[in-house]
């Protein structure tokens, strides 16, 4: 296995053997580790300073179900702290069978080029290729290009024109099961850091790779085995299940029943229109409009959740693919817009130009709130969006992210947590969710500890998402260090509908993880590894000048009231600052 070390500002790209200290470690795990080890938490996120780094999963590229995911990691231009964010894709097990347990961006290049990454030996080999002539296009014309050039058999990670505008709301695209660019790591701004490297791709050739070494086949075999018969079983992973036949989407009409569908920008938990884009309304739609039903596909080589879904016009064609729930609600309900198509063509805009469909779509609901347009209007929202992909004086704006936006027009309700938007679940109505969002290393983000499952779905048992008390603190801990284990593994984060209610899920997990690496962590012992992650990103934090006072939920949540359980956020500082106090 090696570290690959591609300088951007000589053009030279290095391996070196993976030292002992990063040999059990992948994805998350990793990318923080090194993040941590080597760079500097003062450094301007957007100069030579910063780092870049991807790892693939430390069950990435094997058999085991779902697994197919590769970390991002680097400081963010969006919250000036640590930031990992992974995307499943053909990408992420095709590096890992190259041998590459890391690659790490450093640097800054001249221009744009293209880091070309193929096998001889059994060893990486490296190359640049000028890439100047993809700059400032959509990436729908340009990933076709990039495959003609390169071969129809290689993988590409790249970014659009939000990333080489810098702008922090940006993310790293990899190309889907059709080639499509549309699977994002998409959080925090990691675009722009890579846009700021003068790297445009990066291109991976597998053929003649070696392939990743499992150190216990058979254990990791019956590991494997009992993974996916969980996924199986479960009703929300399980085919024709919640997923497989609503996508991600079937939350929408969940959480507006329970009133915690942040609506028009957080005024309040309930939309009126959420039928209209709900999960079950992507389904009768596409059925309508295709004459069949649809179920969804996957997003990634091995996943079995199929979770994917595609929107499909009155005429057969396709609007976008994939309408995830965060997007269908950050550009839907938070922007009072219940138009499903105008939605859907949202997304592909936000695909087309590189931009975290979270981040635009609280930043538009922010200008909103402010008065630069109405509630509802989608056809100004699409405007906003190709703004920002022109990179006009208004657009760049919009790119900087709903924190600097809502500062701009001196708007108080700033719905953000250290920088970063806050994803569709309102904390005033989901108090765990609300520790989280909180508290967690990376800003507002509901994949770092989703208490959503026991709060809302009644997945690893129940809670009750409007009692504020000192038990969610550890409800959202527990998530917090289990989550970086997910992240760390390469498993998609739907495993945990699996390992939380069956319990030969879980244990086959445990199981995958120990024949890869051959080690014999325990259970506790692989969570633990989840905590040891979690202070390294802390300290990273509080390097980077980071405080208690940055876990904190905005002012506006805890003055006004959300209907229509008409509460405010209610979380004591004490009840935050005792979630990392137990690390």
């Amino acid at each position: 296995m090696w570290i690959v070390r591609a300088n951007m500002s000589d053009l030279s790209c290095k391996l070196k053997e993976v030292p002992e200290q990063y040999r059990t470690l992948g994805g998350r795990g990793l990318t923080s580790t090194i993040i941590y080890d080597e760079v500097d938490p003062q450094c301007h996120p957007l100069g030579p300073n910063n780092k870049l780094v991807f790892a693939p999963g430390m069950l990435t590229g094997t058999s085991a179900p779902t697994s197919a995911r590769v970390s991002v990691g680097c400081k963010s231009p969006l919250t000036g702290g640590i930031k990992e964010s992974n995307a499943g894709s053909a990408w992420a097990p095709n590096i890992a069978k190259m041998g590459i347990k890391a690659l790490i961006i450093e640097g800054k290049a001249d221009g744009y080029w293209t880091l070309h990454l193929s096998c001889a030996d059994g060893k990486p080999v490296a190359k640049f290729v000028a890439a100047d002539e993809y700059t400032g296009r959509c990436l729908f014309d340009v990933y076709p290009e990039v495959f003609k050039a390169f071969g129809e058999k290689v993988d590409v990670a790249g970014i659009g024109t939000s990333g080489e505008f810098g702008y922090p709301d940006s993310g790293i695209v990899f190309q889907d099961m059709k080639k499509r660019p549309t699977r994002y790591a998409g959080r925090g701004g990691v675009g722009a850091v890579m846009g700021s490297k003068g790297l445009k791709f990066i291109v991976l050739d597998a053929a003649g790779a070696p392939g990743v070494d499992i150190a216990d086949e058979e254990l990791f075999k019956t590991g494997a085995k009992k993974m996916r018969d969980a996924l199986m079983q479960h009703d929300v992973t399980k085919p024709k299940g919640g997923l497989n036949t609503y996508g991600t989407c079937v939350l929408i009409n969940v959480m507006n029943e329970a009133g915690g569908l942040p609506t028009r920008s957080f005024r309040s938990g309930r939309f009126e229109g959420a039928a209209k884009i709900a999960g079950e309304a992507i389904f009768e739609t596409n059925k309508a409009r295709m004459g069949k039903e649809i179920y969804n596909h996957n997003c990634s080589p091995g996943c079995i959740i199929r979770c994917s879904n595609t929107v499909y016009a009155k005429d057969g064609s396709e609007i976008a693919s994939c309408v995830e729930y965060e997007s269908d609600w950050s550009l839907g309900a938070n922007c009072g817009i219940d138009d499903l198509d105008k939605i859907a063509k949202m997304v592909h805009l936000c695909n087309a130009y590189g931009l975290d469909t979270i981040e635009a779509g609280v930043t538009i609901g922010v200008a909103m709130d402010s008065g630069l347009l109405e509630f509802g209007d989608a056809d100004g929202a699409i405007g906003l969006l190709e703004e920002m992909g022109k990179g006009t004086p208004l657009g760049r704006l919009l790119g900087m992210g709903a924190a600097d936006v809502a500062k701009a027009f001196g708007n108080p309700r700033s719905p953000t947590v250290k920088g970063q938007a806050m994803p569709a679940y309102e904390p005033r109505a989901v108090k765990g969710i609300a520790v989280t969002y909180a508290t967690t290393t990376m800003g507002a983000d509901h994949t770092a500890g989703y208490t959503i499952a026991p709060e809302m779905l009644g997945v690893g048992g129940t809670s009750d998402p409007l009692k504020v008390e000192m038990a969610k603190a550890d409800l959202s801990l527990a998530f917090q260090k289990t989550t970086a284990l997910i992240d760390s593994s390469g498993h998609c984060l739907f495993i945990a509908f699996a390992i939380l209610d069956i319990a030969s899920g879980f244990d086959g997990f445990i199981e995958e993880i120990n024949g890869v690496l051959g080690t014999s962590m325990t259970g506790d012992e692989a969570v633990e590894l989840g905590a040891d992650i979690l202070r390294r990103e802390r300290a990273f934090n509080e390097k980077a000048g980071f405080t208690n006072a940055d876990d904190r939920l905005p002012e506006f949540m805890a003055i006004e009231p959300l209907p229509p359980h008409n509460v405010v956020s209610e979380l004591s500082d004490e009840l935050l600052d005792s979630v990392y106090g137990q690390l």
